[in-house]
């Protein structure tokens, strides 16, 4: 089990192209499920495809801040993934979405692009600790931070999908 420290941005929605060209661009498509968990405690199942593979990902993630979660985070095979969908929370959607993840300067950028709204995106950027200085590329327009907002976690997105005005 590792730690996980991430910074979120709600985003304008960004322009795809000027993405792909960005340098070691990777695109995977994924299809995310929440699991049946105990209290505070997050569980789901990925399927992600990148240059047309298929992996299967199973994450446990337990919060510590609101910046810091404890992850254990696996691959996991097809049949294991089949398996543990029969433990599929049925109160949450199933979460689609595309990621876009590209270097910038010492960090990993991370861009979702949700089916759901054609006007803004979702940006990650994982830390090394909690404290530590990075930057947004100047071609992402940040609408405002939402680490702390608990309606932009993809786990609340299952549940409601937030809509207001930006």
């Amino acid at each position: 089990m590792q730690i996980e420290t991430e910074r979120k941005f709600l985003i304008s929605y960004p322009d795809t192209d000027i993405l792909l060209s960005q340098k070691e661009v990777e695109i995977k498509e994924i299809v995310q499920t929440y699991l049946l968990s105990e209290k505070d405690v997050t569980d789901r199942v990925r399927k992600v495809i990148s240059n047309g593979v298929e992996t299967y990902i199973r994450t446990q993630k337990k919060r510590i801040s609101h910046l810091s979660c404890f992850e254990d985070e696996k691959i996991i095979t097809y049949d294991e993934y089949e398996k543990l969908l029969e433990k599929a929370d049925r109160n949450l959607s199933v979460i689609i979405k595309t990621r876009y993840v590209f270097p910038y300067k010492e960090h990993i950028i991370e861009i979702d692009v949700y089916p759901f709204w054609d006007d803004r995106a979702i940006l990650e950027i994982e830390l090394k600790e909690e404290n530590e200085v990075f930057g947004i590329p100047e071609f992402i327009s940040v609408i405002k931070e939402v680490t702390d907002d608990k309606r932009y976690k993809n786990s609340r997105l299952a549940r409601d999908i937030p809509n207001d005005v930006i």
